[in-house]
């Protein structure tokens, strides 16, 4: 008896096919638009972390001045930092992989006729550590060079593809400003940074190299520290904030003149607020499911008015109540689980689509495509109740007489 039910149910879909394809279309869209936030949104998430990944494993970066202060706001005015605070780091915080003192200048780098406008990056081997920054051709800076400030340089990408092409450039001569130095290695591309900057455009020189024959000074403008695994960066950071108050000498109860930065936080806040707006979007879209909803009730309540000397005749031939119910629950149940699969499909197509343009990861999840699917059916039942209980509860004699 429910097989039959079931199958009045579908013939009554298939007489309207055109109407039914419209009934749906509210489902289909707010079905696909869950989905297409969703899926961009774990995606978005993702690239986030890959970007802020790519700027080094567990690293925390020390800097002068207490950092961003809000709208308009800047760095407090500080002194810089000296190598002798990155010793100090290396020699008296546990749990470090790699302590690398920098600083930066931009310069034009000529090489031949040709030239481009980059940053100059002074430091030592173990940016490359902390960066977690493969070599891609050559070798990085000896002990001796560091020590001796040598002449000498690493290309990142951008730079060795705007200065040499498709050639070679190991062992040529580059000159940075007034600065002649010999090309030792070439960095692998790392991209764009989540902050948009491209972190390929660089030249890494020794840091004593760029202080005594292109700055004219000893200062150290950022320390990049990289913790070993299984240590807390966060113990690390206590620990590095109290050896710089006490190298700064600032007496207990004053603000710090440095501030420190754990990427393993930045890299919460930003994903925590990607998974905030996904799931306001997300729910935005789901708006669409209960329009949707609206307009199969709609239907089918068109559909009774338009079917009730059909109902009549069933009800006076026998049929209960609880049948006419049914075929009529059914069909609002196959109109949006039917929506449901439509809208799946084609908002996993359109977030396919939408990831390769936008260049982030596809991640579709399982268990939102899950939801999206019971939640449209679930839509169909709760649309679909109040028009097929109206159905069975119908007069058989008044609705024969029904025109």
């Amino acid at each position: 008896m429910i097989w039959e039910t079931v199958l009045l149910g579908l013939r009554s879909i298939r007489r309207n096919v055109l109407r039914s394809s419209l009934t749906i279309l509210g489902i289909v869209i707010g079905v696909a638009a869950v989905i297409v936030m969703v899926t961009l949104g774990n995606g978005a998430t993702a690239q986030v972390k890959a970007d802020i990944g790519s700027l080094g494993s567990n690293m925390l970066q020390v800097r002068p001045g207490q950092g961003f202060r809000g709208p308009g706001g800047a760095s407090a005015a500080a002194d810089m930092f000296k190598t002798a605070d990155a010793d100090a780091i290396r020699r008296e915080i546990t749990g470090l992989a790699a302590v690398a003192p920098t600083a930066s200048q931009a310069a034009q780098a000529i090489a031949g006729n040709k030239n481009w406008s980059t940053q100059v990056m002074g430091t030592t081997s173990d940016y490359l550590a902390v960066r977690n920054w493969k070599i891609d051709s050559g070798r990085a800076f000896t002990e001796s060079e560091q020590h001796a400030g040598a002449a000498v340089c690493i290309l990142g990408a951008t730079v060795r593809k705007e200065l040499f092409g498709a050639q070679d450039p190991l062992g040529s001569s580059l000159r940075l400003g007034t600065l002649s130095c010999q090309v030792i290695g070439v960095l692998a591309g790392k991209g764009q940074s989540g902050f948009g900057r491209d972190e390929d455009d660089t030249v890494l020189i020794p840091l004593k190299t760029l202080q005594r024959r292109m700055v004219g000074n000893t200062d150290v403008s950022a320390i990049y520290v990289s913790a070993l695994d299984g240590y807390s960066t966060d113990r690390i950071k206590q620990d590095i904030m109290a050896l710089m108050r006490e190298r700064r000498r600032i007496d207990e109860g004053k603000d710090d003149d440095f501030h420190v930065m754990d990427m393993q936080e930045i890299v919460k806040a930003m994903t925590s607020t990607t998974r905030v707006l996904t799931a306001l979007l997300g729910a935005v879209a789901a708006v669409s499911l209960l329009v949707g909803g609206i307009g199969i009730m709609n239907i089918m309540l068109v559909s009774v008015t338009e079917r009730t000397r059909e109902i009549g005749t069933r009800l006076a031939i026998g049929a209960l109540e609880r049948e006419v119910l049914l075929q009529f629950l059914i069909e609002a149940v196959v109109l949006s689980s039917f929506g449901g699969v439509i809208g799946i499909v084609l908002g996993l197509g359109m977030a396919a689509v939408g990831a390769k343009i936008l260049s982030m990861p596809y991640i579709p999840s399982p268990e939102i495509i899950a939801v999206a699917f019971v939640f449209s059916a679930a839509v169909g039942v709760v649309f679909g109740y109040f028009p097929a209980r109206q159905a069975a509860r119908l007069d058989p004699i008044e609705a024969l007489r029904h025109e």
